[in-house]
């Protein structure tokens, strides 16, 4: 099946079993075995999968099953990291739907020590995909050019003089995961490049204390163009895509403003095959911005929000992907979920069941509209 012509996706992360968070915090607590935790692991991942294919879903994850949060491809792989009260990578402070601010429930971390590779945990999961999945999967990776948010003077520019360093020095390890993880089986990657909120959201530049815009866009454009092009030097043909959302936090979010401040640089420099494109909200603006992007790259509309239980309904979303197709031919979109559903391992405010339906959704409305 070639990628363009896959249109039901969803993001990457599903609800975690409450069994599997019990024995995680029973893992912390020194009374799990880890070869116990891993079984529990491997089974959830099982579900997911299952899951995805009960639902119509064309291209797996393991659910993220493994990972606390979203950001695990650095946190809990990479070394160098010294907890902290708060880090702008990693936010406290979201805001639930009706706009009240939230407090957060991920440990915060700063750069303490020269970054260093650890643990690659996402070759755990794509050998685990690679043995398991029952059809096209990926491995999701948060873009390194979030780790800017774990530089913190005084703390940090001891050890990397600057933000820039910082991403550098992560990108070099980023390289050696990806060559591993293309050695393993791996032919789609999907990259969470959340960096780009500085670059729509004023309030998300002062937090990550950016007053350089377009130079800041310059250099996480150029970033994760040498984590692509590096990929597709090690395997040509590899698809490449990259996930775009404003916060996902137990049905919280962090930002907010449309895409047409980045929207011609992002469209055109970015050098992916396909963009997941948060678009669940009016905190995401309109369709214009889609008129930027050029032939043969596919947008995912994340017209399904796994923020809210309630269930849109066909006849919605497909009047929306018609809105969309006025600024993006039909054949180069595609729909999704907003984001994933348990970005943080409590996961957001719904269940299993609210969650297998919007997957059934996403599928079904695929089929009606593209057949």
């Amino acid at each position: 099946m070639s990628t363009t012509t896959i249109r039901a996706e969803h993001v990457g992360s599903l609800l975690r079993p409450a069994e599997l968070l019990a024995a995680r915090a029973e893992h912390e607590r020194g009374t799990l075995a880890s070869e116990r935790l891993r079984e529990l692991e491997d089974s959830a991942a099982a579900s997911a999968v299952k899951l995805q294919r009960e639902a119509g879903i064309q291209v797996f994850t393991d659910g993220e099953v493994r990972r606390d949060d979203f950001m695990a491809s650095v946190v809990e792989t990479v070394g160098g990291l010294v907890p902290v009260a708060e880090s702008s990578a990693r936010p406290r402070r979201h805001r639930d739907a009706d706009d009240a601010e939230l407090a957060g429930e991920v440990a915060s971390v700063a750069i303490g020590a020269p970054l260093y590779r650890r643990t690659p945990l996402s070759l755990t999961e794509a050998r685990w995909l690679g043995a398991n999945a029952t059809g096209p999967y990926k491995i999701t990776m948060a873009s390194p050019t979030m780790v800017a948010g774990f530089w913190r003077p005084g703390v940090s520019d001891g050890v990397h003089p600057t933000r820039q360093d910082a991403v550098a020095a992560l990108a070099d390890i980023y390289r050696q995961d990806i060559t591993d993880l293309i050695d393993a089986g791996v032919t789609w990657l999907q990259l969470d490049s959340l960096a780009y909120w500085a670059d729509i959201d004023p309030d998300a530049a002062r937090m990550r204390r950016v007053t350089d815009l377009e130079g800041h866009l310059s250099h996480i454009i150029d970033t994760d163009n040498s984590l692509i092009r590096a990929a597709r030097e090690h395997r040509p043909g590899m698809t490449v895509a990259m996930h775009f959302c404003r916060g996902n936090m137990r049905s919280a979010w962090s930002a907010k403003g449309g895409y047409e401040p980045i929207a011609e640089r992002l469209f055109a420099e970015v050098e992916v095959d396909r963009f997941l494109l948060e678009y669940d909200t009016e905190r995401s603006g309109g369709f214009e911005p889609l008129r930027f992007v050029p032939p043969r790259k596919t947008v995912v509309l994340g017209l399904v929000s796994t923020k809210v239980p309630r269930l849109e309904s066909v006849d919605t979303l497909r009047r929306r992907i018609d809105e969309a197709s006025q600024y993006l031919p039909l054949e180069q979109l595609a729909l999704s979920p907003q984001c994933g559903f348990a970005s943080t391992s409590q996961g957001n405010l719904l269940t299993a069941d609210d969650q297998r339906r919007k997957l059934e959704l996403v599928a079904e409305t695929a089929r009606l509209v593209w057949g």
